[in-house]
C-alpha cells in the first residue's frame, strides 16, 4: 500500500473542470484545437474529430469565436505565460465570458455565461476609497471584508491569515445571522496544504460553485495532463471537496492576500448553498484584495518608519553612555538596565568572557553560562532568535526558567561578548477548527489501494493547551537588538571586521524598511494601470450618461491620488538614501522659475508672490529644489482659496546660516495638528478639501536635516503659515 502526502496531490492537472465552464485549448503555433472539455457540445457541435482544426476551419460552427475582436486579434505564438484577455460572446442568445490566457503549449479559451446584467448594475464602488483610507490594520481588513461581501453575497466571509508553519487563523469575519463564526479558530497546516498554497500565490482567485456537482472531463488529442494553473473554472481536488462538505459548505471562493510578494493570507468565503459568482464580481473581489493588501503593507512600514525613527533617538543617548565608560566591560555593564528595554523583552544578560551582568527576569548563572556554551559551540549566526528554546529544533536545551525565549547578538569576533533578551513561558491555548491530528483513510485509485490524509468529520472547537514557548519576537524587538549590538560594536574599535559585518545587516534592515516603497510601487502599478486603462475606456464609452461620467471622473481622480501618493513615498526613500554633492547655490533664479511653474500647475494665477532678498545658501541643487518645490506650493495651495491669496518669500544672513521664511495668508494650522506637521502620511483636518497626501513636508525635514539645516514653522488658524528654512552659510 501507497502513502500520498496531503502535499503530492497534483491539484493543478485535475484532468477536470467544474460544470460552471466550458473550455477549448489551442497549439501556440497552429492554433489547432487539441483539447476541450466534455461539455463544450452544449455550446458548439464538436467530437474529437475536430482535433488539429483550426477555429477558422469551421466558421458555421464557432461564428461566435471567430466574432470575439479580442480573439481574432492576438498574435498567439507571442504571448507570454498566464497573459489574460477578456472579452464576452454571445451564442444563442446567451452572453458569455470569454477568458483567454497561456501556459505553456496551451492557449486556453474559457467561457462561462454572464449571470448578472452589469449595465444597470455599476462597478463603481466608494469601497476602493473606504479601504484606502482605512485608518489601521483591523479597519482595513473589515473594511475589505464589507467590500468582498458586496460582491459576493456569500453567508460567511473570513480573513484567514498563514503563519510561518503554514497553518492558519481566522483573524476578522463578516457573517450573517445565523451562521455560526470562526473567528480566532486556528487551521492545521494540512487543511491549506503547500502545493495549493503555491497555487494561490499564481492564481489569486478561485471558486468552487457547488460542491455537489459533478466534475466535468477535458478531453485531449494527448494522454500529457492538462496544466490548469491559472484556470478559472478548475474542477477542485475532492479531499477539498469532502473537506467542504464536512463543514456544511456547499460553495466557496477566496481571494489571495500577497504581502511582499509572499502569500500573507486569504479572503475565504463560504455559503451553505451553491452559489455561482459572476467573472466580473470575482474580479472585484480580487481588485478590493489587492488595494487592501498595499494599503496593508503601506500601514505596517510606516509603523517601523516612526519605530526606527524613535529608536535612532535612544540609540545616540546609548552610544553617548557607552563611549563615557572607562572599558567596554564597564559600558556594557553599567548600562545593562537600560539595554534590556530597547526590545520588549522580560530580562537581559551581558556576558563578558564569564562574567555575568543581568537585569530582569533572567535564568540563574549556571543556566545563563549553560545557554552562553550552547551559543558558543553551535554554528549558528552572529545574531540569533527564538521563542522555543527547549524545542528540539532550537536549543533543545529542557525547560529552564525565564529562557523560554532567548534572542542574543555576538559583540566581538572570538565570541567571547555577548547580550541575550529574554522572555519567559506563556501558557497558551489554541482554538482549532476540529482536532488538528491527521486522520488516514485507505482509497482506491486507478487500481492502486493508497493511504491518504482524510478530512476531518467535525470542526467543533478542539483546545489545545500550548506549553514551553515564549511570545514571539517580532521584527521591531529584532531591529531593536541588532541595533544595539551594532551601537556597542561601534563603540568598540578593535572590532573593525564585526563592525562591517553588522553595517551590511543592518543596511538589509534598512533596505527592508524602506522596501515598502518599492512593493507598492510594483504591486499596486499594475492593477492601477488597469484600472485606470478601463475607466477611461468606460469614461469614452459612456459620453451619453452624465452621471456614470462623474462616478468614473471620481475613479479617475482617486487613481491619480494614489499614483502621486506612490511618487511621494519613493521621494521619501531617496531623500534618506541619495547621495549629496553640497555646493554654493544661487537661489534668486531658482525660486523664480518654481514660483511661476507652482503657479500654472495649480492655476493660481491670482496669487500674489513678492519674492525679496535671495542670498546664497550652501545645498545639494537637487533637494534644494525639492525643499523649495514643496513648501512654496504647500504656501500656494493653501492661501488659494482666499479672496486675495499673497505668498511672501525672503531671506537674510544670520551669523554663519541663510534664513529663509515662506509667508502665506491661508488655511493655518491648527494648534492641535502642529506637532504632527511632520509625520509621513499626516493631513491637517482644515486640509481635506485639498488634493494631497502628506508626504511632502516629510520629505521636506528629512532633507534639511540632511542639508545640515533646520526647518521650522509659525502658524494660527485662518491666519496662514510662515515656515522657516535655516541652511548653511557657503
Amino acid at each position: 500500500m501507497n502513502f500520498v502526502d496531503c502535499h503530492e496531490e497534483k491539484i493543478h492537472i485535475s484532468g477536470h473542470i467544474q460544470d460552471f465552464g466550458y473550455l477549448i485549448g489551442l497549439d501556440p503555433s497552429s492554433q489547432q484545437i487539441k483539447l476541450f472539455s466534455q461539455n463544450i457540445t452544449e455550446l458548439f457541435p464538436m467530437d474529437k474529430g475536430f482535433f488539429g482544426k483550426r477555429l477558422g476551419d469551421e466558421p458555421n460552427v464557432f461564428n461566435a469565436l471567430l466574432s470575439s475582436p479580442v480573439l481574432m486579434n492576438l498574435q498567439m505564438d507571442g504571448l507570454k505565460d498566464a497573459d489574460v484577455f477578456l472579452d464576452k460572446i454571445e451564442i444563442g442568445e446567451q452572453l458569455y465570458h470569454l477568458t483567454i490566457y497561456r501556459l505553456g503549449e496551451t492557449i486556453f479559451l474559457e467561457m462561462e455565461k454572464i449571470t448578472e446584467n452589469f449595465h444597470q448594475r455599476s462597478f463603481i464602488s466608494k469601497k476602493y476609497e473606504s479601504i484606502h483610507n482605512a485608518a489601521d490594520s483591523s479597519e482595513i481588513w473589515n473594511e475589505l471584508l464589507s467590500s468582498v461581501s458586496d460582491a459576493t453575497d456569500y453567508d460567511r466571509i473570513m480573513l484567514y491569515r498563514f503563519a510561518e508553519d503554514g497553518s492558519g487563523k481566522v483573524i476578522a469575519e463578516k457573517i450573517k445571522e445565523g451562521v455560526e463564526s470562526f473567528i480566532n479558530l486556528h487551521y492545521p497546516e494540512s487543511d491549506i496544504p503547500r502545493q495549493a498554497r503555491e497555487l494561490y500565490l499564481k492564481k489569486r482567485k478561485r471558486i468552487f460553485s457547488n460542491v455537489y456537482s459533478e466534475p466535468v472531463p477535458i478531453i485531449s488529442s494527448t494522454e500529457e495532463p492538462v496544466d490548469l494553473t491559472y484556470s478559472s473554472i478548475r474542477a477542485m481536488s475532492p479531499v477539498h471537496g469532502q473537506y467542504l462538505k464536512n463543514t456544511g459548505v456547499a460553495s466557496s471562493f477566496s481571494t489571495s492576500i500577497i504581502v511582499n510578494n509572499k502569500l500573507w493570507g486569504l479572503v475565504t468565503c463560504q455559503n451553505t448553498e451553491p452559489k455561482h459568482i459572476d467573472l466580473v464580481n470575482r474580479i472585484r473581489a480580487e481588485v478590493f484584495t489587492v488595494i487592501a493588501a498595499n494599503a496593508y503593507t503601506s500601514y505596517k512600514s510606516a509603523q517601523m518608519l516612526a519605530d526606527s525613527l524613535e529608536l535612532d533617538g535612544k540609540i545616540v543617548a546609548l552610544k553617548n553612555k557607552l563611549m563615557g565608560g572607562s572599558s567596554l566591560e564597564d559600558s556594557l555593564f553599567s548600562n545593562v538596565e537600560e539595554m534590556q528595554h530597547y526590545p520588549r523583552a522580560d530580562g537581559l544578560a551581558v556576558i563578558v568572557n564569564d562574567q555575568i551582568r543581568t537585569s530582569g527576569a533572567v535564568p540563574n548563572d549556571e543556566n545563563i553560562l549553560k545557554i552562553v556554551r550552547w551559543a558558543r559551540e553551535n554554528p549558528l549566526k552572529n545574531f540569533y532568535a527564538t521563542n522555543e528554546l527547549g524545542s528540539v529544533h532550537q536549543g533543545n536545551l529542557g525547560n529552564i526558567e525565564n529562557a523560554a525565549g532567548v534572542m542574543f547578538g555576538f559583540t566581538d569576533e572570538k565570541r567571547d561578548e555577548l547580550l541575550i533578551w529574554f522572555r519567559k513561558e506563556v501558557d497558551v491555548q489554541i482554538l482549532w477548527a476540529g482536532n488538528p491530528s491527521k486522520k488516514m483513510e485507505t482509497v482506491i485509485r486507478n487500481g492502486e489501494e493508497q493511504l491518504v490524509i482524510s478530512p476531518r468529520n467535525s470542526f467543533e472547537t478542539y483546545i489545545e493547551n500550548v506549553k514551553g514557548k515564549a511570545e514571539q519576537w517580532k521584527n521591531k524587538d529584532i531591529f531593536a537588538a541588532k541595533k544595539v549590538v551594532a551601537t556597542i560594536l561601534e563603540t568598540t574599535y578593535t572590532q573593525f571586521m564585526k563592525v562591517q559585518e553588522l553595517n551590511r545587516e543592518l543596511k538589509n534592515l534598512n533596505e527592508e524598511l524602506d522596501s515598502f516603497s518599492y512593493t507598492i510601487s510594483h504591486d499596486l502599478g499594475t492593477p492601477l494601470t488597469v484600472m485606470k486603462l478601463n475607466a477611461q475606456l468606460l469614461e469614452k464609452s459612456q459620453h451619453d450618461n452624465p452621471e456614470v461620467q462623474k462616478r468614473i471622473s471620481s475613479i479617475l481622480q482617486e487613481i491619480l491620488g494614489m499614483e502621486m501618493m506612490m511618487r511621494g513615498v519613493l521621494n521619501l526613500s531617496r531623500a534618506k538614501s541619495s547621495e549629496i554633492s553640497m555646493e554654493e547655490l544661487a537661489t534668486e533664479k531658482i525660486i523664480e522659475k518654481i514660483c511661476y511653474d507652482v503657479k500654472l500647475t495649480l492655476q493660481s494665477g491670482i496669487t500674489g508672490i513678492v519674492i525679496g532678498q535671495c542670498p546664497n545658501v550652501l545645498a545639494d541643487k537637487i533637494m534644494l529644489i525639492q525643499v523649495f518645490l514643496n513648501v512654496i506650493g504647500n504656501a500656494v495651495k493653501y492661501s488659494s482659496k482666499n479672496e486675495k491669496p499673497k505668498v511672501q518669500i525672503d531671506g537674510k544672513v544670520v551669523g554663519n546660516k541663510v534664513v529663509y521664511r515662506i509667508k502665506d495668508n491661508g488655511i493655518g494650522i491648527a494648534e492641535a495638528d502642529q506637532h504632527n506637521m511632520f509625520k509621513i502620511f499626516h493631513r491637517m483636518d482644515n486640509a481635506k478639501g485639498f488634493s494631497g497626501n502628506g508626504v511632502g513636508l516629510s520629505i521636506v525635514h528629512r532633507i534639511m536635516e540632511r542639508l545640515g539645516g533646520d526647518i521650522r514653522f509659525e502658524s494660527k488658524e485662518n491666519e496662514g503659515t510662515t515656515f522657516i528654512l535655516t541652511f548653511q552659510k557657503p
